[in-house]
């Protein structure tokens, strides 16, 4: 710890993003990658773009994405914001609206992201338990409060709830601002966009990280009333004016118009998410139904963090939380086909498994 820190600093648990191999033949299957390329789309701007233009700095406004991102959604420009990553437009969302005298409130199990957030901004939190099976019940988030925020569907747990639960709680929640993280809605939840043009209250965000396969280029945006969207910009104008490159800004515009590939690579993972959960029930495996490019997991006997340490011997890369209450579940990202088949396989050659 360096003497030159500050106090703030020092208190600082920062967030610990899954394992990025440096060595080859590793399967990655621990950071919910999409497995599939970009968009053919996205690739030709990339291979075509004049690099000469890089002397010059990016559109501040990010207008083409913008533009591109309200088409999709069916909403005005002025109702979206884009910025490096969802994860920089979740912390700029924490800065803008969350700072206040009353509590936010979040999940007990969510993208653990967000207390790192509280704690950066020093917001003061409440984490809400879940039900059993870590069903997240809006009812329970009906308290005074100073914000609201919940992946949907959840991280890591991967479970969703329906548009109409999200409403219930827009409407009796109607003083603070409800942020629905939809980082893994592409995978077969509904997406709350709709609910923002009539609750002023709503933000959504989304990213490109996922179903769109441009992780590499960190792109996200948020969708929500233009009051929402300018608190933001004023953040954003304060910390990074250019938050995106311009490959980063014509790649991901071009993402969001390929509707095409965009449903053949989702229901893809879809499908071999199906088969994935079907297999592992064979092996002793238990996994909550998932919406997510992902499954939340237990076995019935073996210890999560056991079989996590197995497949690393292997180079099969899953993700494993200590947190107790989750501490005996796997994160698998869904990897295609041929992955998730070595996964089940090398799971078969466990020494333990059949001795159950």
């Amino acid at each position: 710890m360096s003497k030159y820190w500050s106090d703030a600093i020092k208190r600082l648990t920062p967030y610990v993003p899954g394992e990025q191999p440096k060595e080859s033949g590793i399967t990655k299957l621990n950071t919910n990658e999409n497995p599939y390329p970009p968009s053919p789309l996205a690739e030709a701007v990339i291979k075509d773009f004049d690099t000469n233009r890089l002397r010059l700095y990016s559109d501040p406004d990010c207008t083409l994405l913008k533009d591109a991102i309200a088409d999709h959604f069916s909403v005005e420009r002025k109702h979206v914001f884009v910025g490096n990553g969802s994860d920089e437009v979740l912390a700029h969302t924490f800065a803008a609206f969350f700072q206040q005298d009353k509590p936010l409130l979040m999940p007990e199990f969510t993208y653990s992201f967000y207390p790192v957030y509280c704690n950066l901004y020093d917001i003061n939190y409440e984490q809400i338990p879940l039900r059993d099976e870590f069903v997240l019940n809006v009812d329970d988030f009906d308290q005074p409060n100073g914000g609201i925020i919940f992946a949907n569907p959840n991280a890591p747990t991967s479970r969703a709830i329906e548009l109409g639960e999200i409403e219930s709680l827009a409407k009796r929640n109607t003083e603070s601002v409800i942020v629905v993280d939809e980082a893994y809605v592409d995978f077969g939840a509904s997406s709350a966009v709709e609910l923002t043009q009539s609750y002023n209250n709503i933000l959504v965000i989304q990213t490109f990280s996922k179903s769109r396969s441009l992780a590499g280029m960190r792109v996200g945006f948020a969708i929500g009333h233009e009051d929402l969207i300018d608190g933001l910009e004023r953040v954003k104008n304060s910390f990074n004016s250019y938050p995106l490159d311009m490959l980063a800004i014509e790649a991901s515009a071009a993402a969001i118009k390929d509707q095409t590939y965009f449903e053949e690579t989702t229901q893809k993972i879809i499908a071999t998410r199906t088969w994935t959960i079907e297999r592992l029930a064979e092996l002793g495996f238990v996994s909550l139904p998932s919406k997510t490019n992902f499954l939340f997991t237990r076995h019935r006997i073996l210890e999560a963090a056991e079989l996590m340490g197995y497949l690393r011997t292997k180079k099969i890369l899953v993700r494993y939380f200590s947190k107790p209450g989750i501490d005996n579940y796997l994160r698998i990202s869904i990897g295609t086909q041929e992955e998730m088949q070595l996964l089940v396989d090398t799971l078969e050659q466990h020494p333990d498994l059949f001795k159950l």
